[in-house]
């Protein structure tokens, strides 16, 4: 097994910058009109998983966007995120479950940071019922490259290379990964995938708290969702897309940003 791939946590700076996500949340107003031309989908089940110390109202906003485009969307109903505990994951595996037998059609996950890896980790064990993951700015790649993990990376136990591996294996499905150079809480290198079928990178300018109700990032997820199921193709800026007075662009392959 290779060593350890160590990568920076963003810089102090971005992480002071994070504040702009309350703009961001602001701009979703203006961009209603262009909102409003994205793609409607075939009314599939979404499942959308928060991120660390958040809940579902955090994601209200992509929620309520998703609904308008005709999915049946829903929350995990778990309470704040506190971390992978065997309570939560046992939890989450169930709330999975029962939408999956309730809706009789396989879920697209969509999650946030923390939420991006149970979004993994539900594709590893139901290959067969997950249609596809969005990760939004989650670390799977290096999940210690964060401003937190500043505090604990000298710590690292030897299990910690067995879960850093683990975690950066590519999933069994479609899966889309939303990053942001600048980024203030994770470090953007960690949330790429490595080049290979069925799995992406996209770009958007976005920072790491405001990024589930960005409007550029709401429009990459309305057109991966918007795909027929078993038709997964690459993402590409296009039409409606363009408008945008935000970046949102399929960047060069991880191995490139190396």
């Amino acid at each position: 097994m290779s060593a350890l791939e160590t990568i920076p946590p963003p810089s102090p700076l971005l992480f002071a910058l994070e504040g702009r996500a309350w703009f961001e949340f602001a701009a979703l107003l203006p961009a209603l009109p262009v909102l409003a031309r994205a793609p409607r989908g075939d009314g599939h089940p979404v499942l959308v998983l928060p991120g660390w110390l958040a809940g579902d109202r955090s994601t209200q906003a992509l929620r309520w966007f998703l609904r308008d485009r005709g999915y049946h969307v829903h929350g995990w109903r778990l309470g704040w995120n506190l971390g992978p505990s065997p309570d939560t994951v046992r939890a989450l595996g169930q709330r999975f479950t029962a939408l999956r037998a309730r809706h009789a059609r396989p879920i697209s996950l969509i999650g946030w940071s923390l939420g991006g890896i149970y979004a993994r980790e539900l594709a590893r064990k139901f290959p067969d019922d997950v249609r596809q993951v969005i990760t939004l700015a989650t670390p799977f790649r290096d999940p210690w490259a964060t401003s937190v993990g500043r505090l604990y990376r000298a710590r690292r136990a030897p299990e910690d290379v067995l879960l850093h591996h683990y975690l950066r294996t590519p999933v069994p499905v479609p899966s889309t990964s939303i990053y942001s150079r600048s980024d203030g809480v994770v470090a953007w290198r960690s949330c790429l995938h490595d080049p290979g079928p069925r799995r992406e990178n996209v770009e958007v300018r976005s920072s790491h708290c405001g990024m589930g109700h960005h409007p550029a990032a709401l429009l990459v997820i309305a057109d991966r969702l918007a795909q027929r199921e078993d038709t997964w193709q690459p993402f590409t800026p296009h039409g409606w897309s363009q408008w945008l007075p935000f970046q949102a662009s399929v960047p060069h392959q991880a191995a490139a940003a190396q």
